[in-house]
Order: structure tokens, then sequence, then C-alpha cells
């Protein structure tokens, strides 16, 4: 069954449309051809799932016996073009048009992916919360209040994957939620508590459109 018309439908970005780990692999690249030392790449891949994935430029620096700051290499990842691409069952929803965004991560990074993703032909309305001075990142209403503006006699609908910060805000303003945990995701994003909880869990948007009609009900 299709999702109702007078759903709106907004989206995360990071492990709900495409896998993180994929840009973290894209950016590896970036890194390891702006060092142009071989190798590195895969020793940051296979520090990734590692303990040290918090400081894993300065992991792999050492293991390759390099002396240098690891801030310059952040600034590489994050400003590379991603070579990422869509879920399979997110290329497929998202081909009926007409979602919303909203993305956390520094601005330029996240248009960069979104860019990649080719998601403004999907999305009329796209906000990454980078655009704004810190503190109106989830789980701050800004983003969500300005999706509802645009949609006021619609039902707002939030797909996204991480309920330390993603879903209590909704929930709040009586949005339906539904959290997607894929497989390869980066994060566990267990709720701390109920009001952080989604109302509905996926592993796949394939599964989307019968959650939005049970919550019709």
């Amino acid at each position: 069954m299709p999702s109702s018309p007078a759903d709106r439908i907004v989206f995360d970005l990071d492990d709900t449309l495409y896998l993180e780990r994929d840009f973290a692999f894209s950016g590896f690249d970036a890194v390891e051809a702006h060092l142009g030392v071989g190798g590195f790449a895969a020793t940051c891949r296979a520090l990734f799932d590692s303990p040290h994935r918090a400081a894993i430029f300065d992991e792999a620096l050492r293991r390759h016996g390099l002396s240098m700051e690891a801030a310059g290499l952040v600034a590489v990842y994050r400003d590379h073009t991603p070579r990422i691409e869509l879920c399979p069952d997110a290329a497929r929803y998202l081909k009926r048009g007409g979602f919303g965004l909203i993305t956390d991560g520094p601005e330029r990074t996240q248009r960069a992916k979104i860019a990649a993703l080719g998601l403004a032909a999907f999305c009329d309305q796209i906000i990454p919360t980078g655009q704004w001075p810190t503190g109106f990142g989830k789980p701050h209403p800004r983003a969500y209040q300005a999706m509802m503006a645009k949609a006021p006699d619609r039902r707002c609908v939030y797909v996204a994957d991480n309920a330390v910060k993603d879903f209590v805000t909704p929930n709040r303003l009586g949005w339906l939620t539904v959290q997607i945990l894929r497989p390869g995701r980066v994060h566990g994003c267990a709720a701390p508590d109920a009001a952080h909880a989604a109302q509905a869990v996926i592993t796949s948007l394939d599964q989307l459109d019968a959650v939005l009609a049970e919550g019709s009900t």
C-alpha cells in the first residue's frame, strides 16, 4: 500500500538513506591520496570498527610512523567529494518524490553528500542543521518546525536511525516516528528512555508503507 498523500515524510540522511561507513571509506581513500602513502586507507578501514574510531587518523598515523597533526587529515576527510550511493530500498522509495530531509553535521560535508546522492531531485525541502549556529542541531525543534510550517495540514513522519537525538522532539510535536536499523550501520542507536524511542522500527524502507498504513488506523 503506498503512503498517503496526507503524509509529509521527512528523512534523516546518514545510515537512513545510505550507509555512513561508505562515506567514511570514501574519505579514507581521499586522505590516502592527499598523503601519498599507500595502505593508509586500508589501515583506517581496519580501525573503523575498533575502539580507535574516535581518533582513527591519530592511530593510523602512528602505525605508519608519520609525525604530523591529524587535524589536516580531518579537513580533507570532511571536504572531499564522496563516492556514495543510495541504499537500493531508498532509491526505490525516493522515486516518488516530494520528501523532506533533516540532517546534522558540518554543512559543507552534508551538502556534498546530498549532491553525491542526487537528493535534490526527490526532496523539496532540505535542511542541513549545520547551516545554523551551534545549538540548532537535533533534537532542537527548529528544523522540525520548519518542516511543519510547510505542511500545516498533513501528518508529519520522521524516518531516521539514531534514537539518542532523532525522535524525542518529533514525538513531542505529534509526528509519527520510524527508526530504521540497517545492517552495517555505524551506531547502535538505542533509545535512552521511552521519550526518545521511535514509535515503529524497520530494517528497510520497503517496510515503511505498512507502518504508515498501520499508524493511520
